[in-house]
């Protein structure tokens, strides 16, 4: 999640504060591209791109009015954004207005901000307020070149710092130079680091005169001609957050923090048999659980660090099963929400090695992560990242190289060629690997299953079985949602079609990961108030995502359709999850998103029928037993890995208190959660 808020950071938000007024959400139709700027041919273009390819544009000019306009056109795998933003400067440089028009993945891109009488105003389509005016205002979308003014303020500002509106302060250092090639010849640029916007440093790069040169990330934003320089920017940023990252693992992975530990007087939870327990006493010694027995009956070897458990429960290591890995300031935030344990399925070869090697090595604080690698057929639709094949020798090649670097599994993706699927799995059952993924354009789910998958990738790919022709033949483009989202309310679970599709899932022990949580962020929410995966964390993490993300709209509405025909689609699909769990199919818990949401996940599990004690086993046991670790992992049982999390509350009857982690045991080190917090830029414990 933090690499694409990155690449999108300079089209990032403030926060909504008490000052401000209510939020209101504004129902209104985008300005439609034929009504947007057109750039003149003399503006300054940026290319937006990925390892995938070019995905779009943005470029700068002046108006004949002195002020400054921006465009922004884009279309990644069918999602369109089309902007542009008129910004006017003061005279010292501060921003005086702006407008921002068009659309984007999120919908209507209506902004307006100005500066009268000493006041600032702000309105969107989620928000409006108004504050004394002197700070700098980071919009809640507009054009992320467009921003750049404040990135070329902060770099002057030195340890000053720069005041934000609606809240906020933010400070820049710098890091080390890098001579690139492109179309005037070499050019020096330098990394830089701006703290106060997200809840870790963000990295950006900037030209010979400490101007804003680029933004690289997972989609980068740089200008047109420099594309080439991508990786080697990319390394150097990646090299220089390693290295300061490195000082809190080493601090938190001191031989002191692998001491014998003590949970006493706690709630335990028995992954295996799916049971709560209490009063017990759980024993940690030398990485593994040592001993566990009643309450009060352990004896504590000399130096144990004893830590009553009264109030709270005890449960194993809390496992993503949809999480890709990000950079070194994700994976500290997922230790310290918990999760000891993930499934990263789409991970670059170099980003899986490197980082499998410094988790080994001490040098980066990371859950143990079982990485698969994304193949896809070369196409325009092709995902980012993706090893993109153009043949099913080529498909089964890229199986082989998988295998080769030491991973876990392949995940195929929805531009693959359907007829590639079988030989393709097929050689990765041979060398035994895990076979998952979207189910690719063209073919439906319960196709994919027979070609070979171990496992359905997304809800909306298991309720792909059940929509129209025309939908699953465009299921890699938006119509992966739009079609859901148009016809599943209308679907009838006990017909013949899906009844027989769950029950084949089930005969076949198909495992499913519905990352229901980002259906529930698309399909039900109309922005202006905390979604609520987010609202526990609002006020702790980043005043940016609060307006950015946390309340955000859901999914643009399709011509002749409600939210609230979102929302039957929506509750469709959690009763779908619970006749899943009913039949028998595995469920395994992920979010796709950046950790946080999983607790929301299981929320909306109990919400289909999982007991709280199901919902933890499909976060716990269960992915350890899918990627075929639950021997040594994934329970709290004498004789496995120490890893196991300590919670404030019952989570027998709340599953909100696995929000509020207390001692994280990852591998045997046992950490305090408030310090990890702290040192991933939260301020404070999620409500």
């Amino acid at each position: 999640m933090r690499l694409v808020l990155i690449a999108a950071l300079l089209a990032s938000a403030a926060p909504v504060y008490a000052h401000e007024t209510a939020p209101r959400v504004v129902q209104s139709k985008p300005v439609p591209k034929e009504e947007l700027l057109k750039p003149p041919a003399d503006a300054v273009q940026y290319v937006v791109v990925s390892e995938a390819g070019k995905h779009g544009n943005q470029w700068r000019w002046q108006l004949p009015d002195g002020r400054t306009a921006y465009r922004w056109s884009q279309e990644l795998r069918g999602w369109i954004t089309e902007m542009d933003q008129v910004t006017t400067f003061a005279p010292g440089g501060m921003i005086e207005a702006l407008t921002v028009r068009g659309v984007t993945t999120s919908g209507d891109a209506a902004e307006e901000y100005r500066v009268a009488n000493g006041r600032a105003t702000w309105k969107t389509a989620n928000d409006a307020g108004e504050a004394a005016a002197g700070g700098w205002y980071i919009p809640a979308g507009g054009i992320g070149i467009a921003n750049a003014p404040m990135i070329d303020a902060l770099a002057a500002a030195g340890d000053a710092g720069l005041n934000f509106l609606p809240s906020g302060k933010g400070r820049m250092t710098f890091g080390p130079t890098q001579v690139i090639q492109g179309p005037s010849g070499p050019k020096t640029v330098q990394l830089a680091f701006v703290s106060g916007i997200l809840p870790s440093p963000f990295p950006v790069w900037l030209d010979e005169n400490k101007h804003y040169f680029a933004d690289i990330s997972f989609i980068s934003v740089i200008p047109a001609g420099y594309e080439g320089a991508l990786k080697q920017l990319r390394n150097t940023q990646e090299k220089a957050t390693a290295e300061a990252v490195a000082g809190i693992a080493k601090r938190f992975l001191a031989p002191a923090a692998k001491a014998p530990v003590l949970f006493d007087n706690v709630q335990l939870f028995d992954a295996d048999k799916g049971a709560f327990l209490a009063n017990r006493a759980v024993l940690a010694q030398d990485g593994k659980v040592a001993a566990i027995g009643a309450a009060g009956s352990l004896k504590a070897p000399a130096g144990t660090q004893i830590i009553d458990g009264r109030g709270k429960t005890l449960v194993p290591g809390i496992w993503d099963s949809h999480l890709h890995i990000g950079d070194d300031w994700d994976v500290l935030s997922n230790m310290a929400n918990g999760i000891t344990s993930f499934r990263s399925p789409g991970t670059n070869f170099d980003r899986a090695i490197e980082a499998t090697q410094r988790r080994a090595d001490h040098s980066l604080l990371m859950g143990e992560p079982f990485i698969s690698v994304i193949i896809d057929k070369k196409d325009p639709l092709a995902a980012q990242g993706a090893e993109v094949v153009s043949s099913p020798e080529e498909a089964i090649a890229a199986v082989r190289r998988v295998k080769a670097a030491g991973l876990w599994g392949v995940k195929f993706y929805t531009s693959m060629n359907p007829a590639w699927i079988a030989p393709a799995a097929a050689e990765a059952h041979k060398l035994g690997l895990h076979v998952h993924g979207h189910v690719p354009a063209g073919m439906k789910p319960s196709e994919a299953v027979t070609a070979g998958y171990d496992e359905l990738t997304h809800l909306n790919f298991v309720v792909m079985e059940s929509m129209p022709r025309d939908v699953i033949d465009k299921a890699n483009t938006r119509q992966r949602v739009e079609g859901p989202a148009r016809y599943f309310k209308d679907v009838d679970l006990d017909a013949p079609l899906m009844k027989g599709f769950v029950a084949d899932l089930a005969k076949k022990k198909t495992i499913v990961d519905p990352t229901i949580v980002i259906f529930e962020g698309m399909l039900t929410q109309d922005g202006g108030k905390p979604q609520p995966a987010y609202a526990p964390y609002m006020g702790i993490i980043s005043p940016v995502l609060e307006r950015s993300v946390f309340t955000a709209g859901g999914y643009p509405l399709i011509e002749g359709l409600t939210r609230d025909d979102y929302r039957k689609s929506y509750a469709k699909m959690v009763e779908l999850v619970g006749r899943l769990h009913k039949a028998g199919v595995p469920i395994v818990a992920g979010t796709d998103g950046w950790g946080i949401e999983l607790i929301r996940e299981l929320e909306i599990y109990q919400q289909a029928g999982f007991t709280p004690a199901e919902a933890i086993q499909s976060a716990t046991i269960l992915p350890a037993r899918v990627v075929g670790a639950d021997k040594r992992t994934g329970s709290i049982a004498v004789g496995k890995e120490a890893d196991m999390v300590l919670v404030d509350g019952d989570a027998s009857t709340d599953l909100g208190a696995l929000r509020r982690v207390v001692t994280v045991v990852s591998d045997g080190y046992v950490m305090d959660a408030g310090e990890l917090r702290k040192a991933a830029g939260y301020s404070g414990t999620p409500k």
